[in-house]
């Protein structure tokens, strides 16, 4: 997976369709996920399309598979997951990950119908992360 500061980078580059093209692209580059682990327990509430999310690793380095029905949800998800993946947790449950995606401006690049979830898959993720982080 890419780094946050290097889509970053690429982002500033493009401008409308090449920014949707890029989402969808870091969406399709989110490792899979299998469909075991897509359930209700996972399942991100509040998102327009389905979004699902999963930690795996431990306190020193956590992880996150992925997921979503939507491509350009899926690359947001990838988004969020490219600001936390394989840091430590208690680093992640402290990370301002809204701060982190601010240069991608999605409130002003994207719908609403399809920004609506990302607070709730931010606190989910931050919610796992203090999890793992307190054993």
């Amino acid at each position: 997976m890419r780094s946050l500061s290097d889509i970053v980078e690429e982002y500033d580059f493009l401008d409308g369709d090449e920014r949707y093209r890029l989402l969808i692209e870091l969406g399709r580059e989110l490792e899979e996920m299998p469909d075991a682990l897509k359930t209700d327990a996972t399942l991100v509430r509040g998102c327009s399309a389905a979004v699902w999310v999963y930690p795996t690793g431990d306190a020193g380095k956590l992880h996150f598979l992925a997921d979503s029905n939507a491509a350009i949800t899926k690359g947001i998800v990838a988004l969020v997951i490219a600001a936390v993946q394989d840091r430590p947790a208690a680093e992640v449950a402290d990370l301002d990950i809204t701060g982190a995606l601010e240069p991608f401006d999605l409130k002003n690049q994207l719908s609403s119908n399809r920004t609506q979830g990302v607070p709730n898959m931010i606190a989910l993720v931050k919610e796992h992360a203090a999890r793992i982080a307190a054993g």
